[in-house]
């Protein structure tokens, strides 16, 4: 048995190989890379400051149900989704005060372009679908039909596109669709049950989760894979295989200059 349950760690795209920032017995999920260096995580309920010294707990007052839907505004703020009594809110925190967005919920945030929100949400059928909105929590646009599931999705650099997974054509799928809804349509199609697209910010790559076929969902502690390819969907090809799945690679995870993603590495749970 390994000492540690998560690894965080980071995938250089020029060395092509792994290097590990932090390993800890907690339970960790969901990195997104701070333009200072460090990255920010969730685990037990709460948001955390890793890098190579450790976790660091940030005070984000009464937002204590924070899942591992999170990140960081082009100002520098942290917008995350939380749970309390009626579902998955959003909520926006500057470092000492949070505020609450007036989202229906639940809401669960996955991307930004400017003062332009991305999420996942469901509404009254239930089905999980993409919405956009303004910072301010108004203006929501549900661009996906209640007939799949659409989920985690995320802003190209230009902000022209939404890249999804979708589940329209039988099995999730990686899809990209214009920023108004339009033209959606799979980027390419496989028997493996793909999550979580992330273009990087130079616009030269997107990064995804890759499930063994038949997987329900996106489960935690499974054998799954990270897959790279360009835009076009030219170019696909598998960077390692790992254990891990949920919270390996749920939200925006690159550096600001595209050269490397972060990601979660699980052990298995001990009996």
């Amino acid at each position: 048995m390994t000492d540690w349950r998560s690894s965080l760690e980071v995938w250089d795209l020029e060395a092509g190989a792994a290097r590990v920032i932090l390993r800890t017995p907690r339970l960790i999920e969901a990195p997104n890379w701070h333009p200072d260096g460090w990255f920010l995580v969730n685990g037990e309920g709460r948001l955390w400051r890793a890098d190579a010294a450790g976790l660091q707990p940030l005070e984000t007052g009464c937002a204590e149900r924070c899942n591992n839907d999170h990140g960081f505004l082009p100002d520098g703020r942290v917008v995350f989704s939380a749970h309390d009594g009626t579902g998955a809110g959003v909520h926006l925190w500057d470092g000492r005060q949070v505020r609450t967005l007036p989202l229906a919920r639940p809401s669960w945030w996955h991307g930004a372009q400017g003062d332009r929100l991305v999420y996942a949400c469901a509404r009254g059928d239930r089905v999980v679908r993409i919405a956009t909105c303004d910072l301010a929590g108004g203006d929501e646009r549900v661009l996906t039909p209640g007939v799949a599931h659409h989920d985690g999705p995320d802003f190209s650099p230009c902000g022209r596109w939404i890249w999804f997974n979708s589940d329209a054509t039988g099995h999730a799928q990686i899809w990209r669709m214009r920023a108004d809804g339009s033209e959606a349509a799979p980027v390419f199609r496989d028997d493996h049950v793909n999550w979580f697209p992330h273009p990087s910010p130079c616009g030269r790559h997107v990064v995804w989760l890759a499930y063994a076929p038949g997987t329900e969902g996106h489960p935690r502690d499974r054998d799954v894979a990270l897959w790279i390819m360009a835009p076009d969907g030219t170019g696909r090809r598998k960077l390692c295989d790992l254990f891990g799945g949920q919270g390996t690679l749920n939200v925006p995870c690159w550096s600001p200059d595209g050269r490397a993603f972060a990601y979660m590495r699980y052990a298995p749970a001990a009996d």
